[in-house]
């Protein structure tokens, strides 16, 4: 049966990606969409009144986001989640280099990143700096918007082998290139940080700060197949689960969106997977006699993104298991609960895609290959909710520029709104 599109707009998607260059502009844009939707912020350390029908969101040191609708009596909660952090550079606390007649900017690499992709690329610089003034500190976020640097790299004449042996040492091939430095000259990074905000050198205490290529995103194919674009892992599936939230306006059930920070660097933090966050939330929205019926009752719902089947590489995947860009979600399974689809959590996803009309892909990765992650086994252990691993299939995970499939996003929506709505959609 053919279901009316839900009206996803690539182009919308793509100004997302490119105003949220580090996890922190990627919450701002969520807690935009979402206040823009009527959803009322609040404050973590103040008390609460709920009304039912209403929508809420709660932020975390800036990088993590939970929001909901809240319902009339709370039952179960279908919770979607996906995380806001990219492999990525990350700029060193003491980060001026100067050496052989250039200043550079030392870093530290965050995540699992694909290192070559990162040279001869122009880059620029945002992220949040901490503010300190007579109330104490506050954070503020900068993107410096223009290209500042660059990873050139070694031309091929100085090494003959680079195309067969090169490697990448991540402390001595990274700094990054901003400037030439006369024998003389000095950098002071913090000034330079107070000149893009307009605040004064004192005030600027610590920062976060990640390099990022300005490469707009770009829908690209020859017949406009594919979007490409840098941080598709995992931004893609957080501009998908919002848009899951916001378009459920009329659901009578739970539903909830959390967005967390650190997922590729093991969300062992403060507002990580595996910190106590949602937990804390969800006992605060839920009635607390009841708090352990909802949580049996309820289902989480991982959206990260999956391996797509590359066709110089298909002897990577199972042969069984070939996600291909515009086909689909991609349910991920893996015995070793890498992922935390069970039998059960995929059941309830193929009744909820077949009600929806969505085809669905499989991944499983090679017996002799690691399949990597997401935050949905961390959540499951913390929460012992039900859960499943989705994904978006995508191609050159963890580079500096990804590529996914122009119709999945819309797909992967259809799928959530009938898990969130547990009704036919039309």
């Amino acid at each position: 049966m053919s279901r009316a599109p839900l009206d996803v707009d690539p182009q919308a998607l793509i100004a997302f990606l490119d105003a949220a260059p580090t996890p922190w502009h990627a919450v701002r844009q969520v807690a935009n969409r979402l206040a823009h939707a009527g959803f009322l912020e609040l404050d973590l350390r103040q008390q609460w009144t709920l009304e039912s029908g209403e929508g809420y969101f709660v932020t975390r040191q800036d990088g993590s986001l939970i929001a909901w609708r809240q319902p009339q009596d709370v039952d179960a909660w279908t919770i979607f989640g996906a995380h806001t952090d990219s492999p990525n550079l990350r700029v060193r606390p003491q980060p001026v280099i100067k050496r052989h007649g250039y200043f550079q900017i030392g870093v530290e690499v965050y995540g699992g990143a694909l290192l070559a992709p990162w040279f001869d690329r122009d880059l620029s610089l945002a992220g949040r700096v901490a503010l300190t003034n007579q109330g104490g500190v506050l954070s503020e976020l900068v993107d410096f918007e223009r290209p500042i640097g660059i990873i050139p790299s070694l031309a091929i004449h100085l090494d003959r082998d680079a195309n067969s042996h090169r490697t990448i040492n991540a402390q001595d091939h990274l700094p990054v290139l901003i400037a030439r430095a006369d024998a003389d000259a000095e950098l002071d990074f913090k000034a330079l940080l107070a000149s893009e905000l307009d605040r004064s050198i004192d005030e600027i205490a610590a920062f976060e700060l990640c390099f990022y290529p300005t490469d707009f995103g770009q829908i690209i194919g020859l017949h406009e197949e594919f979007i490409a674009s840098a941080r598709l892992d995992n931004l893609l599936s957080c501009w998908v689960t919002t848009e899951a939230l916001v378009r459920t306006a009329h659901t009578p059930d739970g539903t909830m969106l959390v967005l967390n920070d650190h997922e590729e660097v093991g969300s062992q933090s403060a507002i990580g997977a595996d910190s106590p966050f949602l937990e804390s939330v969800l006992r605060r929205v839920t009635p607390a006699d009841a708090f352990e019926r909802v949580r049996a009752s309820s289902l989480l719902v991982s959206v990260d993104n999956g391996h797509a089947v590359h066709p110089n590489f298909a002897a990577k995947h199972d042969e069984g298991h070939r996600p291909l860009l515009n086909e689909g979600p991609v349910v991920k399974i893996n015995a070793n609960h890498r992922y935390a689809t069970t039998a059960l959590s995929q059941g309830i996803v193929e009744q909820a895609a077949q009600r929806a009309d969505v085809p669905l892909q499989y991944f499983s990765s090679r017996a002799d290959v690691g399949c990597g992650s997401t935050l949905g086994p961390i959540t499951a252990s913390r929460l012992g909710i039900e859960t499943v691993d989705l994904g978006m299939a995508t191609l050159a995970m963890h580079s500096a520029r990804e590529l996914c499939g122009v119709k999945d996003p819309e797909l992967m929506l259809r799928l959530l709104h009938a898990l969130a709505t547990r009704e036919m959609y039309s």
